[in-house]
């Protein structure tokens, strides 16, 4: 029998997207799945939505927690999921139709791959192909390489400790660290699996502000990560974190 995968897609006051969004979902070609709605606190009609959806699709699921943000969210949904597979997905965003079907036939075939992704694709306020390289630890030190829409095994989630929940803003960035630093690989499909929905008041956009406060975090929770792959911490500037690190290490200035 297929295995299951379980899809999780926590919600905030995401009422414009929301049925758009599970009416996605349901179209895919991989019929065993489960879809795990979180609602983090909503103040407008998403609860309603979500409650009409589980009301007429047996394999949908609800459940509330006071607003505690994304992380918390997913936390809470993925601890309630009975699937062997993962798969995240924005309460705004868009999956395609053999994302999920194409992804767990790689999970399946090869232990060694710890994520599965594909192409990206920008709607709404923006679109074209979101242009991401190739993987590699060195690059994903200094910035985010995977969406969050990414399928993986439920077993790496428990034992990484899921989402950080005091990180408010690029979240998913840790988790593929903590998932993947210490080995495993990442297989891209080569097709449009998902599409990322820009708009004005988004979350990525609202957190650009926590740069700092996220290197911080990031820095706190995988310095021996840090110190292996760039020589040092991760700087603000990003991009030369690991240039800015030989450097200080010639000069005799990088501390421990």
């Amino acid at each position: 029998m297929a295995p299951l995968v379980s899809i999780i897609v926590p919600f905030y006051n995401s009422q414009d997207y929301l049925a758009q969004t599970l009416d996605w979902i349901l179209e895919s070609s991989y019929s065993n799945i489960e879809i795990i709605l979180v609602d983090d606190g909503s103040t407008d009609k998403s609860l309603q939505i979500a409650e009409k959806y589980r009301a007429i699709h047996e394999n949908i699921f609800l459940y509330q927690q006071k607003n505690q943000g994304v992380s918390v969210a997913r936390n809470l949904g993925i601890s309630n999921a009975k699937g062997t597979y993962i798969l995240p997905v924005d309460s705004d965003d868009m999956i395609c139709e053999k994302y999920i079907e194409e992804a767990v036939k790689v999970l399946e075939s090869n232990p060694n791959i710890k994520v599965v992704t594909a192409e990206g694709e920008y709607f709404g306020n923006k679109s074209g192909l979101i242009k991401l390289p190739d993987f590699n630890l060195n690059l994903l030190a200094r910035k985010n390489l995977l969406s969050v829409c990414a399928l993986y095994r439920k077993s790496d989630w428990e034992r990484i400790g899921g989402y950080y929940p005091k990180l408010l803003g690029r979240e998913d960035w840790d988790f593929w660290i903590s998932m993947l630093k210490d080995g495993g690989e990442v297989f891209r499909l080569p097709f449009v699996g998902y599409k990322y929905r820009i708009r004005s008041n988004s979350k990525r956009i609202r957190t650009r502000k926590l740069k700092k406060e996220i290197n911080e975090i990031l820095n706190s929770r995988h310095p021996e990560f840090y110190k292996r792959v760039l020589g040092g911490p991760l700087r603000y500037q990003r991009t030369w974190s690991k240039a800015y690190n030989k450097l200080l290490s010639v000069l005799g200035l990088l501390g421990d």
